[in-house]
Parts: structure tokens; sequence; C-alpha cells
């Protein structure tokens, strides 16, 4: 396969997740298309990422979540030098916590 035809299928994997309608539709197919180990695994670096652009610390951050210090530090660097996925989403799911009553992290 050529690099253009992978960019291609990625390309329509996130357009495909673009198209979900729903929270529902979302959790059964991303059960579906990640182990288990995968998504718990995504789920704990999107709450390392909310704690560390809250200014929590990496010891706080690891006995919280219990993700290693090699998370958090891969965390922090997909923060600071990343491709500011991070900066996009963070604000909408902290204005996700604060609808639900959950302002504090």
């Amino acid at each position: 396969m050529t690099k253009r035809a992978k960019k291609e299928h990625g390309d329509i994997l996130y357009k495909s997740i673009l198209t979900l309608k729903d929270l529902d539709e979302c959790k059964k197919f991303f059960e579906d298309l990640c182990t288990v180990a995968e998504l718990r695994s995504m789920e704990q670096r999107f709450e390392v990422a909310l704690l560390l652009s809250e200014g929590m610390i990496y010891n706080d951050i690891l006995e919280r979540t219990g993700a290693s210090s090699a998370t958090i530090s891969r965390v922090n660097r997909s923060l600071n030098y990343g491709a500011d996925g991070y900066k996009h989403v963070l604000p909408r799911a902290k204005e996700i916590l604060k609808e639900n009553g959950q302002e504090d992290l």
C-alpha cells in the first residue's frame, strides 16, 4: 500500500468518527475498534491531560490515575509540543464537566 493510500484510509477512519451521532454510537464503535486495554489507556491519557492542564503535579496525577511517570511525561510532551489536538478538546471537555456538575477534576 502506498503512503497516499494509507493516508486516505486514515482519513476515512477519522471522517467516519465524525459521523457518529451520539455517545452510545461512539462507545459502541470504539468498543468494536479497540481492545479494552486500548480504551482504558486512551481514557487514562485523556484524564492525565486534563489534570496536567489544571496544573496538577506528576506525583499527584500518578497517585490519582495510576498512570506511569512515562505516560504522564508523554502526555505532557504532547500538551506542550504536540499537534495541538489537546488544546482544541480540553476546553470542551472542561465545559462538559461543568455541565455535569463536576467542576473539580
